[in-house]
């Protein structure tokens, strides 16, 4: 049997009641309020961000999302699925099979999965698109990926009362459910093989961003680094976005640096073919005049790479399968915050 999980109701139990004293309370019609609450686009932006803010700082949710909560109606969970600006795919072959197996096991508990794109630099106010499928009641719990140190997200959440399970760890959301993947120890192994084959100019890639995996990667680099008895020099660290483009931009950056590194890891498989491409141009031999690791997910485009990508891996499909085995438990009234950490497979082939 499914539990529900109520997030703060109409005032006064009733719908109209609970948008007249809103509408009271800000000086504005109620048919106002009510637009800006639907989104509308006949209402004025500075007014729409006043009704949602107030909205949330008296806990109103429409009427009609009140009644979906309490029957459970929508039987949707959402992942909130981050799309960077521009035509390259943020993590796009990661997702693909992991939607695969969130739906496997949602599908046998009367659940479906709902992508939800989201671009985080579209308003001012990071919040926003959350904030509209809490108010518009459009999923009954949530995947949340790519958490950042300290996360808004999670704690709108964890405040608003929505089961959610985190894709990543984060010092945000309070107590909670989440699986990550073992950045530290793969970065760790990375490096250690560099230092093995004879390298001392190891370099790495990570993003230009607060994302928590971020801090894990760069942490077993260094780990690595001084069980060899090798100093960290912060000209080997080039942060960049995690795509093609991103991998060309730090490869130009650690390549102009006198001597240059021999060696480069990577946290994504897509910012290893733009290090390719930058070898390529300077004359430089991936494999031979520089090594290359890139990436804690094998693609299916790592093999086919000229040489091919050293890179890890792990099962995408059993990681969908697990969160949504997480969350149903969650549903189901679990208070418990499982924490979970997934290693990570070498896959040795031969860029470095």
């Amino acid at each position: 049997m499914k539990t529900s999980h109520p997030l703060p109701l109409p005032l006064s139990g009733q719908g109209a009641s609970g948008i007249r004293d809103l509408a009271a309370r800000l000086g504005i019609s109620i048919g106002t309020v009510s637009r800006a609450l639907n989104d509308r686009p006949d209402v004025n932006p500075e007014t729409r961000q006043r009704v949602i803010e107030a909205a949330h700082a008296i806990g109103y949710v429409p009427q009609q999302s009140g009644r979906s909560l309490r029957k459970g109606a929508t039987h949707n969970v959402g992942l909130l699925w981050e799309i960077p600006e521009g035509r390259e795919a943020y993590g796009e072959p990661f997702f693909l099979s992991l939607f695969d197996g969130t739906q496997q096991v949602l599908s046998a508990g009367d659940y479906d999965l709902v992508i939800m794109p989201d671009q985080p630099g579209a308003t001012r106010d990071p919040l926003a698109r959350l904030r509209r499928i809490i108010q518009r009641r459009q999923v009954d719990a949530l995947i949340l990926p790519w958490t950042r140190t300290k996360d808004p997200r999670l704690d709108y959440l964890a405040e608003v009362g929505l089961p959610f399970v985190a894709l990543g760890r984060s010092r945000s959301g309070g107590a909670h459910p989440w699986i990550d993947l073992d950045f530290e120890r793969a970065a760790e192994i990375a490096t250690a093989r560099f230092i093995e084959s004879g390298h001392t100019q190891i370099a790495i890639g990570i993003p230009a961003d607060t994302l928590m995996q971020k801090r894990f990667f760069l942490a077993g680099y260094r780990r690595a680094l001084k069980a060899a008895g090798l100093s960290f020099d912060k000209a080997l660290v080039a942060e960049g976005e995690v795509t093609p483009a991103g991998g060309y931009a730090i490869a130009t950056q650690l390549l102009h640096a006198t001597p240059h590194p021999t060696a480069i890891l990577t946290i994504d498989s897509g910012m290893a073919v733009g290090i390719y491409r930058r070898l390529a141009e300077l004359g430089l031999r991936c494999g031979q005049d520089v090594a290359v690791i890139g990436g804690v997910h094998d693609t299916p485009m790592t093999e086919f790479l000229v040489p091919a990508l050293t890179c890890f891996s792990l099962d995408t499909v059993a990681l969908g399968r697990r969160l949504a085995e997480l969350l149903l438990a969650r549903l189901g009234g679990s208070a418990d915050s499982v924490g979970e950490l997934w290693p990570l497979t070498l896959v040795e082939r031969q860029s470095d």
